[in-house]
């Protein structure tokens, strides 16, 4: 039976997240029913990431088997026609077998923005968390830095998880200004459940100097959520790449 790989892109805002739930809006309904709108079939979509309410991506990967075969710019082209607008279809590929959009998965790229400045933004606003106080950036990177590599991020994981492995190889956690914009760049191999939020909320502490740079290094070695910052609102995050063993992999910084 062919796998089709889509590469989505949407505004998580009005949606309850990526999976599937009772009386509630999600991204994953709304891709089921446009194909089977499209083919008359009901299948079942995986999404790489079951991104939160209100999350949003850029370049989420999901996957589904059915027995229809068209090309893939007719997929795009077909699914487009019954999405919302919050919603589309960037690209289909026509996949082996063995293919998995989450399993298969070797690595993901989050982008968290920041609107750092006394002033509300006007624009963009549904799109970034608004901090009015200074964030020192320089000490939010000394602590990113502490954070890279392979670790056990029980202390950013919220509760109750199905997820008995709380490992996770972070390759890149960069935190860049741009004037009044911060962005915080986060590539792993996998992540935890609210694992970027937390991560953020944390250094956002350390940017406001409620916490010393250092202060991580205890946090990720006390394997207790408590420990760490509050989860940073979900308006912020985007998921922008899900990388699969042919794609080339993203540098430690």
């Amino acid at each position: 039976m062919p796998v089709v790989k889509l590469t989505l892109e949407y505004d998580g805002s009005s949606y309850a997240g990526w999976q599937r739930q009772p009386n509630r809006p999600t991204i994953q309904e709304a891709v089921e029913t446009a194909i089977e709108r499209v083919t008359q079939t009901t299948v079942s979509v995986i999404g790489a990431g079951r991104t939160d309410a209100g999350v949003h991506a850029l370049g989420q990967v999901a996957s589904f088997r059915i027995e229809r075969h068209l090309p893939p710019h007719n997929w795009v082209r077909a699914l487009n026609a019954y999405l919302p607008d919050s919603i589309t279809v960037l690209a289909a590929e026509l996949m082996p077998d063995t293919f998995h959009a989450r399993y298969s998965a070797v690595g993901k790229l989050y982008e968290y923005r920041i609107f750092n400045r006394p002033e509300r933004p006007a624009l963009n606003r549904l799109f970034c968390w608004h901090i009015r106080k200074p964030l020192d950036e320089v000490d939010m990177c000394r602590a990113a830095a502490r954070l890279i590599g392979e670790h056990d991020f029980s202390s950013f994981q919220t509760q109750p998880t199905n997820n008995d492995d709380p490992v996770c190889r972070l390759r890149r956690l960069a935190v860049i200004r741009e004037g009044h914009h911060l962005r915080i760049e986060a590539y792993a191999d996998r992540f935890l459940k609210q694992m970027v939020r937390s991560i953020v909320g944390t250094l956002v502490e350390v940017g406001l100097g409620k916490r010393p740079p250092e202060a991580v290094e205890s946090i990720l070695n006390a394997r207790d959520r408590s420990s760490a910052g509050k989860t940073a609102p979900p308006n912020g995050l985007f998921l922008v790449r899900v990388d699969y063993e042919d794609a080339p992999e993203t540098t430690e910084q």
